[in-house]
């Protein structure tokens, strides 16, 4: 089976406003940096018109495909979801925002070409590279989050929630097979995992603009994802991971999430 040198995927969740615009500036640079790419949108059950603007979309670009979970999930199943499903020797994920444009993914493949099998976009190896601040309240919640991150999780990231992040495939397919969290603490969890089962990791620092219309609540969100990670140490200890880095050598245990894939050709 050929692949794909890329798969982009773009987890999505009523993003009417902002999808297309997204899509537009994704293919003009997969056309500007003669990617052999395909672009997967993972609509996450979406009550606006998000799934009939990607499917306007997919009439027009054969590359294009349309992932629909079964109902809504969160970003975590989102992201694994596409990831699984996608088709390419390098795979990533990428925020619909495009916080960081999507012209510096070739830094995450230059990185996994160097040898990487991870790599993951930072906000904070080179601040001079964010275009657009975040509010300094959001600043403040945002690096005490990752400093307990790192505390907690034993991560030596400076940045572990950046929504920018790639895989050669074959990590990817470990990787995301294991992952459990299936909203905004699934960062973490996926790292965390890279790193147990003995993955390079290699932070790379990405041109980052702050986007006013993110939808995570420091303090519901985080709540949330302080939970997650008390799960997934608790998994840990319990030995729960490796339990299923062991079953995963049985081909039969390695089953893909539920999806409803709708394929660019299949649009008209």
């Amino acid at each position: 089976m050929v692949h794909p040198q890329l798969s982009i995927v773009i987890p999505a969740y009523n993003e009417s406003s902002r999808i297309e615009g997204t899509l537009e500036r994704v293919m003009w640079c997969v056309r500007k940096c003669n990617w052999d790419a395909e672009v997967l949108v993972v609509d996450d059950g979406s009550t606006d018109d998000t799934t009939a603007i990607v499917q306007r979309w997919m009439k027009t670009h054969e590359r294009l495909n349309l992932i629909k979970n079964p109902g809504n999930r969160g970003k975590g199943y989102s992201v694994r979801n596409g990831l699984l499903q996608a088709a390419g020797d390098i795979v990533m994920f990428t925020d619909a925002d495009l916080s960081a444009p999507m012209e510096e993914a070739s830094r995450l493949i230059a990185a996994l070409d160097a040898g990487a099998d991870v790599a993951i976009g930072s906000r904070w190896l080179d601040k001079q590279r964010q275009t657009v601040h975040q509010p300094l309240y959001r600043r403040f919640f945002g690096r005490c989050f990752n400093k307990l991150t790192r505390t907690v999780m034993g991560l030596p990231y400076k940045d572990t929630q950046c929504g920018f992040k790639a895989f050669k495939r074959e990590a990817a397919q470990k990787i995301f097979r294991l992952q459990t969290i299936e909203r905004w603490g699934f960062d973490p969890e996926i790292l965390f995992i890279a790193r147990k089962l003995k993955y390079t990791v290699v932070e790379v620092p990405v041109t980052w603009g702050h986007d006013e219309r993110s939808r995570i609540s420091y303090l519901r969100d985080g709540t949330q994802m302080l939970r997650e990670m008390g799960e997934i140490r608790n998994n840990s200890l319990r030995g729960r991971y490796d339990e299923a880095i062991a079953a995963m050598k049985d081909t039969s245990t390695m089953v893909t999430p539920p999806v409803e894939r709708v394929n660019g050709a299949e649009a008209g």
